[in-house]
C-alpha cells in the first residue's frame, strides 16, 4: 500500500506560533528520500491570528475553513487506496484527518490517542480557549458540533473506542468529561509502570473491538520535553525516547489494523539543535517503510 504525506500547516489550534513550520520542515526533510505524493496545505497567511487567552473560541471559523479543505484532501487520498500520513500542524488538525477516515470506512473505527493531553476539552470547559485541546472530543462525538461542520456523513468514534496513551496534563473541568464519556486513559505513569507493550497491547484490543480499522494520532508533547523541546505546550516528566519509539514499533506491528496516522505538533521555532524535529522525522521515515512494506488491504484482526 503506498502512503502520502499530508501536510497540515496550521497553528491556529493555540496561541503558540511556530507548528505551522513542522510539516514543511518534514516534508523538506524526508524530500529526498521520499518517492511518494506529497501536499503540504498552510494555513492563510493573511488571516491575523488570535492570541487573546479570553477568547474561548479563537480562530474557530478559520479553523473549520482549514479542516474543511483538509478533510477534502483527506477524502480524496483514501477514496484513491493511499495511507494518509497526515503531519501537523497543531493537533486540531486531527478533527478533519480523523473523521475523514472514519467517514471513508462508512463503519465503526477506533481511535489511538498518544499525548501529553487527553485533548478532551469543549467550549464550556476549556480554560485557554485553544481549539488544540478539543479535538479528541470533537473526533468521539462529545459536543463541539461546531468543529465537524464539514463530515459529509457525520460519523464519529464511538468514545469507548478510544484510547489516550502518555495523559499526563488534564484541565480541572475537562476531567469530568474525561471520567463520564467513555473513552480509556493509559498516563504516563500508566506507561512507565506496566511497559510499553502492555499498555498498547490493551489500548489496540480496546480500540479494535468490533471496529473496521483504527485512526492513530501522535503527538510529539507526549515526550520528555528535555528530550523533544521543539513543542507548543510542552509538559514535564513525559516518556523518553525510547519508549516513544517503543510506541511506534507496537502500532506498526499492528499494521493490518491501522488505516490513517498522524504526527502532530512539531514546532520549529521551540525546537533546540533539531531535536524534536530529528525524533518526528525518525517516527515518520519508520512508519512509511513499515507501512509501505507490509501493509494489507484486506486488514485481518488480530485480537
Amino acid at each position: 500500500m503506498k502512503t502520502i504525506l499530508i501536510g497540515a500547516g496550521s497553528d491556529l489550534g493555540v496561541h503558540i506560533d511556530g507548528a505551522k513550520f513542522g510539516p514543511s520542515a518534514l516534508i523538506k526533510d524526508i524530500k529526498g528520500s521520499y518517492k511518494g505524493e506529497t501536499i503540504l496545505e498552510e494555513q492563510d497567511p493573511n488571516y491575523i491570528k488570535s492570541r487573546n487567552l479570553s477568547d474561548k473560541r479563537k480562530n474557530e471559523d478559520e479553523i473549520d475553513k482549514f479542516n474543511t479543505k483538509l478533510y477534502k484532501i483527506e477524502s480524496d487520498a483514501l477514496e484513491k487506496g493511499y495511507f494518509p500520513i497526515t503531519l501537523g500542524g497543531d493537533h486540531a488538525i486531527a478533527v478533519a484527518s480523523a473523521l475523514a477516515d472514519a467517514d471513508y470506512e462508512d463503519e465503526d473505527m477506533g481511535l489511538i490517542w498518544i499525548d501529553a493531553h487527553t485533548d478532551y476539552n469543549t467550549f464550556e470547559t476549556t480554560v485557554s480557549g485553544n481549539i488544540h485541546g478539543l479535538p479528541c472530543a470533537a473526533i468521539t462525538g462529545y459536543k463541539c458540533e461546531e468543529l465537524r461542520k464539514f463530515s459529509t456523513k457525520g460519523r464519529t468514534v464511538d468514545p469507548r473506542r478510544c484510547v489516550v496513551v502518555g495523559a499526563r496534563s488534564i484541565d480541572p473541568w475537562e476531567k469530568d468529561n474525561v471520567k463520564y464519556s467513555g473513552i480509556t486513559v493509559f498516563s504516563t505513569e500508566d506507561v512507565k509502570k506496566m511497559g510499553v507493550k502492555k499498555v498498547m497491547d490493551e489500548a489496540f484490543r480496546i480500540a479494535g473491538e468490533n471496529t473496521k480499522s483504527i485512526h492513530v494520532s501522535y503527538d510529539l508533547d507526549v515526550i520528555d520535553p528535555n528530550v523533544a523541546p521543539g513543542v507548543s505546550i510542552p509538559e514535564v516528566d513525559g516518556i523518553s525516547e525510547e519508549e516513544a519509539y517503543a510506541i511506534l514499533d507496537e502500532v506498526l506491528n499492528h499494521y493490518k489494523d491501522i488505516s490513517s496516522m498522524d504526527i502532530v505538533e512539531l514546532n520549529p521555532l521551540r525546537d533546540i539543535d533539531r531535536k524534536t524535529e530529528q525524533i518526528a522525522l525518525n517516527i515518520l521515515a519508520s512508519t512509511i517503510m513499515k507501512i509501505e512494506k507490509y501493509k494489507n488491504v484486506n486488514k485481518e484482526k488480530k485480537y
